[in-house]
């Protein structure tokens, strides 16, 4: 599914990250940077250890929630990678909604800084951090939505998920505000 926002285009994919051909790919990292399993296992396979051991240099204090740094990408198709600090879910009274666009605009601000046209997003804290997926597609596409109108850059934001349940949510949630 695309969505034309200005001159750039939102897309909704189901697919693997780490085959995506973007200037940018978003890792789903966690607060210290250290990898871990997921969409920040797979990248740090794909991408090999220089992105670990450029996290490791260039940001030795990690990276608060809601916050994103960015890095090399190795051996990925892309240019870059931009480790985004998703909220882990604690019931949604602890600023998680807030955290969770905090993460999505800083990731697309690096982006534009950084001069990227595209960048491919997972869907950030619905894994392991257990945020529930109808709730953070809302908080994401919204984000980025509005992200777009206003800066009308990058070209393209593609959201890469991981299965159809995640790509259903996220379908259901642009409908609903495209209502």
């Amino acid at each position: 599914m695309d969505l034309k926002i200005g001159t750039c285009t939102l897309e909704l994919v189901t697919g693997d990250i780490t085959k995506q051909q973007s200037d940018a790919i978003v890792n789903a990292a966690n607060s210290r940077l250290a990898g871990g399993g997921g969409v920040d296992g797979a990248i740090h396979r794909a991408g090999g250890p220089s992105i670990m051991a450029q996290t490791r240099q260039t940001y030795p204090q990690g990276c608060p929630t809601g916050d994103a740094v960015i890095t090399g990408a190795g051996k990925l198709a892309a240019q870059y990678v931009i480790h985004a600090v998703g909220p882990v879910w604690s019931g949604g009274d602890r600023g998680e909604q807030e955290s969770l666009a905090s993460a999505y605009r800083k990731c697309l601000d690096l982006a534009v800084e950084n001069g990227c046209g595209s960048v491919a997003c997972p869907s950030l804290s619905t894994g392991a951090y257990r945020y529930p997926v109808d709730l953070a597609a809302g908080t994401a596409l919204s984000t980025v939505i509005s992200f777009l109108k206003e800066n009308q850059k990058p070209a393209v934001i593609r959201f890469v998920l991981f299965d159809d349940p995640t790509y259903a949510a996220y379908e259901a949630a642009l409908r609903e505000i495209l209502e």
